[in-house]
């Protein structure tokens, strides 16, 4: 692994970035509950990463599908990550399993891979994107995105940009919100007053509030904050449920879809009368998971997970997969061009450093004939001179990235560097 002074940061190279984690395809729900990170959970465990392990550049993004920490070091710090993890979850065994690890170029793929949903368990999933953002929104918030990182996120974000501009991949409206919302039609057809309750306004509850507008039923929205939940509900023109109410009204809905983030079930077994009218649809859509699981014992109740509602998508998912090679194609380009500029970074500073040198060189030149020409002739000469400057150093900056992507930068910097003793500044000391 390289490591490169840019900017008054340690810039790494892209051999340096390494994700752990887990997901959909490793690991069942009960697992990805245990580990998943709310928001002041991922503040708390990046301020930790730096902390305990010394990690400069990191981002984790914790989604009902995976969670995934990546992070820039010339160290394997995956087994220290996996054991803060298990202490700051209270876990004391059963999960290392499930957890896997890749760096470098594998790393680096993997991040784009789920960031443009190729990955996702819907596939094309939008949400991701989303997420996505929110993982590196709290990076940088608690200064754990540097260059590295920065310059890696945009490309991301420019690279799903021109996946939905130049494919079909995103086409159509396959999410989990959207899934949901058809299971919920599906069910409620033969209701004359459908009463539906959307718990959580988050933003896959948000989603579905919006994917209901439309729908022939009696909406009510709750949420622990009571002026989101306002603000949402006069927009729709839903009713609303104070949150603290929520239990004692659980018997008054004929559909409940939770997306609330909790440490453990709000919705208990226990909280279900015994005898119902009617049969009851509960979608359980957060991770962790914020209904009971034995809810699906009670007879006339019918309770999905995210799991469950991620397989109701077809049709649209098909046409997605038909995209898939013109997808990866913009992906194995973009990884080309972010690991040519990658390795450039390697010659930056020596090019900073000839620019430098060529420019201290004319300016020693031109002061000698201060005083001796006139102030139009100086300008004249000041700008002849700098075009020189610039003629002479682009093939040394040519021949330099050529070099890098050949492997060969080491050698051509160590000639530059002799040729005019670029290392003056470093080896001379400071008074």
């Amino acid at each position: 692994m390289k490591l490169f002074l840019l900017s008054n940061y340690f810039f790494y190279m892209y051999e340096g970035l390494k994700v752990i984690g887990l997901s959909h395809d490793s690991s069942p729900i009960a697992i990805r509950e245990s580990v998943a990170f709310s928001e002041n959970e991922c503040r708390n465990f990046l301020d930790r990463m730096r902390e305990i392990l010394g990690v400069e550049e990191a981002l984790i993004l914790s989604t009902c599908n995976r969670t995934e920490i990546y992070y820039t070091s010339d160290l394997d710090l995956s087994n220290a990550i996996l054991n803060l993890l298990k202490i700051e979850k209270g876990i004391d065994q059963g999960i290392d399993s499930y957890f896997w690890n890749r760096e470098k170029l594998p790393a680096l793929r993997h991040l784009f891979r789920v960031a443009l949903g190729l990955e996702a368990k819907v596939l094309g999933d939008i949400q991701i994107s989303n997420q996505v953002k929110k993982a590196y929104q709290c990076s940088a918030d608690q200064h754990l995105s540097g260059p590295f990182f920065h310059r890696l996120m945009h490309t991301i974000f420019y690279t799903n940009k021109r996946v939905v501009q130049e494919t079909v991949f995103r086409d159509g409206a396959a999410s989990v919100s959207y899934a949901c919302v058809g299971l919920v039609q599906q069910f409620i057809q033969n209701f004359s007053d459908p009463k539906i309750l959307v718990l959580g306004l988050g933003e896959i509850g948000r989603d579905v509030a919006d994917n209901m507008e439309e729908m022939n039923a009696s909406i009510t929205l709750s949420n622990r904050n009571a002026q989101t939940t306002q603000t949402l509900a006069k927009q729709y023109g839903y009713e609303v449920l104070p949150f603290e109410e929520l239990l004692k009204n659980i018997s008054k809905f004929d559909v409940i879809i939770s997306s609330v983030q909790v440490p453990k079930p709000l919705i208990m077994k226990d909280h279900i009368p015994e005898q119902l009218l009617s049969q009851k649809l509960f979608v359980d859509l957060a991770v962790p998971r914020s209904m009971d699981p034995e809810i699906d014992t009670i007879d006339g109740i019918i309770l999905y997970n995210v799991d469950q509602i991620e397989e109701q998508t077809s049709g649209i998912i098909e046409r997605r997969r038909a995209a898939i090679t013109e997808v990866e194609l913009i992906l194995d380009e973009t990884i080309e061009e972010f690991k040519n500029w990658s390795l450039e970074m390697e010659v930056s500073p020596t090019i900073k450093k000839l620019k430098k040198a060529l420019e201290e060189i004319r300016k020693e030149e031109i002061a000698r004939y201060v005083g001796k020409i006139t102030e139009v002739e100086q300008d004249l000469i000041d700008k002849v001179t700098k075009s020189i400057v610039q003629k002479v150093i682009k093939l040394p900056v040519l021949q330099l990235k050529a070099a890098c992507k050949r492997g060969e930068a080491e050698t051509l910097v160590e000639v530059l560097n002799d040729l005019f003793n670029l290392e003056k500044d470093e080896l001379t000391p400071k008074k």
